[in-house]
Parts: C-alpha cells; structure tokens; sequence
C-alpha cells in the first residue's frame, strides 16, 4: 500500500484510510479502539477535515504495519495539491519576479510610480516606469557599468535609477550640444569651485552648452556617485549627492564632464570610491578631472613643504592661492591618506542648500 504515495495524482489520506479498513474488514470504531482515539477523530480524517499529526501517523503505522512516513507524505502531498489548486490571489510567483525586477517599494515611496490595491496596475505601473512592456526586455536597457556586475538587486536599482534620470532629463528643454563651447566654458565653470555658494551657477553654465544636469537621490543598492548618459540628443551628467560634500560634488562632476571632454561612447554609471578595478575610460576621466581641479605640481609641493602639519590655515591659503574652495584641497589630501578622514570634516560643505531647484524631487 505504501507505493500509493508515489502516484503523480495527490490522494486524500481519508480515501487510503478507508481502504486499510476494508481490507481488514475493520470499521472506523473498531480503529479507533485500537489507536485510542475517539471515533469522531478517526472519522474527521476520512472526510480530511482532520490533518494526519506525526503522532497519529506513527500510530497509523502500528496499526497498519506501515511507516510513519508513509502516512506524513501522504498527507503533505495531498495539502500541497490542495494549496495548488486553491485561488491565488497573491500571484506570489509574479509579484517576486516584479520585486526582482525593480526596486518596487522604493519607486512607490518616491512617488515616481503610482498605483492602487489592484496588482495588475502595479505591474503595468512598473513596466511603464522602466520602460519596457515585460520583464523579458530587461536587457534592451543595458548601460557600461563600470564594475562587472550579475544580475540582482544592485543592477535592477541602478536601473531604476537610470530611468528616472531620463524622466526627469526628457521634462527639460535643451540648445543642441556644442562640444567646442563646453571646452571654452570650462574655465568659467571652475571659477565656481572657489566659492561653495558658485554651485547654483553650474546648471546653468552646462545647460548654455546643451549638457543636462541632473540630480536624482540615491537609491538605496546603487552605490553610485554619478553617471554620463545620452538623453536624446544632449549628454547628461547625473549626480546623486550620496555624499553631500562640496569635494565629492566637484569630482564627480568634473570626472562625468571629462567622459564628455574625453568623447568617451556610452552611458557611465560611476562609484567613484568603490573600487580600484577602472579600465583605461575611467581612469583617463579621473586623471583629466584632477588636473582640473588642482595642478598637480603645485599640490605635491605643498604636501611635501606642509607635512604633516596640515592645518585649517595652511590647507585654506594653498586653496585661495590656486582659486579652489579649501574642501577640494582636504578632498584631496583625505584621499590620498595625507589627512586622517576625520580631521577637519567642517571644512566640507554641503552643496544640497545650493542646487535645490535642480534636484529631482
């Protein structure tokens, strides 16, 4: 009798139950006598509104000459068809998928989707924010990253996060881009790293040169700082302000603007302190992007006629003598473990109060 269990069509347990009696010419009373169990409750297991418990199946199998296991498999094969077969109004295995897909909660909490109580409507709502029209197209939305990375929450984030770049950059009116003008305006763009208040003036500056900025928060799995892309026809510089310093501001900016410079293909998605795996792009846009924020040799003389007395003064004078906020300078001397990570951290400002009209909200 045990081989009934491995039949591929689930069996009630009541149906198995009622066999074992009748071949043994035994009524539901007289199991009950020998098991020690009201009649009612062998009675409840017939009909299966009654579970099979490992104990009553250890006495089923004394009882029959059977194992115990026999009678637990039996029973949780025959629940779990039960369950298969019930209504699912869940779609368990789809909203998984759909949370695998993006960062579902996140995109909800932030308001760039919107949807109610019905999952149909979350899904299309979810689809329609990342752009495609199934999961299956996920890979049509493939950027360079700079790490090689596997499929998982991490990419689906950054994403994510791409797409709402790209929403908030189609929303924007743009001149076309002019490569040539960008390289003139530089200079005026680093006059802005003098003053911490000077940010407010960078938006514009790109902007009058047909380059994007965009600053959309970071989304929690991204790990990025910033990110060169193509929204239509204007290369986009996106920054998320993970860190809120007027240093990591300048770097990340200057190192997306050096992909432009550089006329590097492709979309950037950038952590720029997670790693020193970069290929020849990344590291080309990190050398151009120093050398624009501080001369290089003139740093090094510094450093070697100030250490290991950095101080507030000494750090300010090196910066206003070279036209750069003295954050940069810490930045840099941070950076380079020249400066413990936690000394002097009031020198670095905040940009966030200074670029508020151009944060994605």
């Amino acid at each position: 009798m045990e081989k009934t269990c491995l039949s591929a069509r689930a069996i009630a347990p009541g149906r198995i139950l009622t066999r074992e009696l009748d071949a043994r010419g035994w009524t539901q009373k007289d199991l009950a006598g020998i098991m020690g169990r009201p009649p009612q409750a062998i009675n409840e297991i017939v009909k299966g509104s009654k579970q099979i418990t490992p104990e009553t199946a250890l006495e089923l199998a004394e009882a029959f000459g059977t194992s115990a296991e026999f009678w637990t498999n039996l029973e949780a094969g025959y629940r779990l068809a039960l369950a298969r077969t019930a209504k699912d109004s869940k779609h368990i295995a789809r909203k998984s998928r759909l949370y695998t897909l993006a960062p579902v909660t996140e995109l909800l909490k932030r308001g760039w989707i919107r949807a109610d109580d019905s999952f149909d409507e979350l899904e299309q709502a979810v689809y329609a924010f990342m752009g495609i029209t199934s999961a299956d197209e996920m890979d049509k939305l493939a950027v360079s990253f700079r790490h090689a990375m596997q499929r998982g929450p991490e990419l689906s984030a950054r994403i994510a996060w791409v797409r709402r770049v790209e929403q908030v950059a189609a929303g924007r009116s743009m001149v076309k881009f002019d490569h040539a003008r960008l390289e003139k305006s530089l200079p005026a763009i680093l006059d802005c790293s003098a003053q911490e208040q000077d940010v407010a003036r960078v938006p514009g500056l790109l902007a009058a040169v047909g380059v994007n900025l965009v600053i959309v928060g970071h989304l929690d799995k991204t790990y990025l700082d910033g990110a060169k892309l193509m929204c239509g026809n204007n290369p986009a510089i996106a920054l998320t302000l993970r860190y809120d310093r007027l240093d990591s501001f300048w770097f990340t900016l200057l190192h997306e603007l050096a992909h432009i410079v550089l006329k590097h293909k492709g979309s950037y998605l950038d952590d720029l302190y997670g790693g020193d795996h970069l290929d020849g792009e990344e590291k080309d846009a990190n050398r151009l992007a120093g050398e624009w924020l501080l001369d290089d040799r003139a740093f090094k003389v510094f450093v070697r006629e100030t250490k290991p007395y950095f101080s507030k003064s000494t750090i300010t004078r090196f910066a206003e003598s070279h036209g750069r906020h003295p954050g940069i300078v810490l930045g840099r001397l941070h950076h380079e473990k020249l400066v413990d990570y936690k000394n002097l951290r009031g020198m670095l400002v905040k940009v966030s109060p200074y670029l508020g009209e151009w944060m994605d909200r």
